[in-house]
């Protein structure tokens, strides 16, 4: 019987240590699904293309040897014997690096389908269509699939949430989406995507939707969701978890303020705004605030009633110590895992679907999650801290 493959617990298993390559590692087992769903996609597209009526007829099942280990593949057959393997060869029973490296990351590094046909023929003189190659990365989808419906922990310490948009065509026209990703630090204090979520517009119910999506798959509990001003999330989030508190990035709110300053004055201006968000405490902050309205408001009102309406959501990062102000004061954490997005659609104008969008970030977050091994920094001092300020909701998971 096949094994089935779950990625996310082959990168669990490497978080936990388990070895990467040789015997028993879990990089073989990987290359071994990819190969078949490639070698599958092969002979689908052959026998769109054969004359004579012909069909599929099996498989064959030989031991192939990698750098990273030996497996057991699964080779497709047809009816009619015309199939011949191009991307494993009959005889062969090695796979090289470069096979491994073309199977694995040519489509993960953000090439375009023209771009793998062409890098295939110049390295091995094979010829793949993009019909096949499309085909051999619709096998991400379900893989994509059951990541975005995986269980999840019970209870996050930290949440943040922020969105990049692309173009994604819809009704024969190309329209702006959003994708929201939410990431997640366990109470092992590793970082970890829970979710990404595709929408034109945001609002208190897509944000109900989002949060029932991750209630559903088994949180219980957020303590601070840090995020960057979303619309009708503060209101949903009540809903689903009313205990959480929310942080509004800093950062993204100086650069929104910043906007509105004339370029002479935006010197003294951000100055004048680090007394406030530098301050060592929330009340030392709101006599800055006041300063920054007594000197500023009269020419800018719209930014200092900005930080007035959202003072409780952007002050809340003041309560705690230096070690969890610097986690929380700030969505810029996702942007490593938006570098990777970008890095990766940058050849990318638009995509004709959103499966097309989806399965690509799904691999960029595959290659971004390998470096998360680690906790964050002093992590057990900040647990210790959390389960202090958030009284009675950590002891059950941390056994106190």
């Amino acid at each position: 019987m096949n094994q089935t493959l779950d990625l996310t617990d082959a990168l669990e298993q490497i978080k936990a240590g388990a070895k990467i390559d040789g015997k028993d590692g879990v990089l073989a087992p990987l290359i071994k699904q990819l190969t078949e769903a490639a070698l599958q996609a092969e002979l689908e597209s052959h026998l769109t293309t054969e004359i004579n009526k012909n069909r599929k007829n099996g498989k064959s099942s030989k031991t192939m040897k990698s750098s990273v280990g030996e497996f057991e593949l699964d080779v497709p057959r047809d009816r009619n014997g015309s199939y011949e393997p191009q991307i494993v060869k009959k005889h062969q029973t090695h796979i090289s690096d470069h096979i491994e490296q073309k199977i694995l990351s040519l489509y993960a590094l953000g090439n375009s389908y023209s771009q793998i046909s062409e890098h295939i023929q110049e390295m091995y003189g094979l010829e793949f269509s993009k019909a096949t190659i499309s085909s051999i990365t619709d096998k991400v989808i379900p893989l994509l699939k059951e990541w975005q419906q995986r269980p999840l922990e019970a209870i996050y310490p930290f949440v943040w949430l922020d969105a990049i948009h692309y173009k994604i065509k819809e009704n024969g026209r190309y329209i702006s989406k959003a994708v929201y990703t939410i990431l997640g630090v366990g109470l092992n204090g590793k970082k970890e995507i829970l979710g990404l979520y595709l929408s034109e517009n945001e609002g208190a119910n897509f944000w109900l939707q989002v949060l029932t999506d991750l209630n559903n798959r088994g949180v219980q509990d957020i303590l601070i969701a840090s995020v960057d001003g979303l619309k009708g999330f503060p209101e949903a989030i009540k809903a689903i978890f009313p205990h959480t508190e929310i942080q509004l990035c800093i950062v993204h709110q100086i650069r929104n303020s910043i906007r509105y300053v004339a370029s002479k004055n935006q010197k003294e201006f951000m100055k004048d705004l680090k007394l406030i968000y530098q301050a060592i405490s929330k009340e030392a902050a709101e006599i800055e605030l006041d300063n920054l309205e007594s000197k500023w408001g009269k020419k800018y009102p719209i930014v200092i009633q900005s930080w007035k309406n959202k003072w409780e959501n952007l002050s809340a990062y003041f309560k705690y110590p230096e070690d969890i102000r610097r986690i929380i004061y700030t969505t810029n954490i996702i942007e490593s895992v938006h570098r990777q997005f970008r890095k990766l659609t940058k050849t990318k104008g638009a995509f004709p679907n959103e499966n097309s969008l989806l399965k690509l970030l799904y691999m960029g977050i595959q290659n971004a999650s390998k470096k998360w091994t680690m906790p964050m920094r002093n992590w057990s001092l900040t647990i210790s801290q959390l389960a202090i300020f958030f009284e009675g909701r950590l002891d059950k998971s941390l056994n106190l």
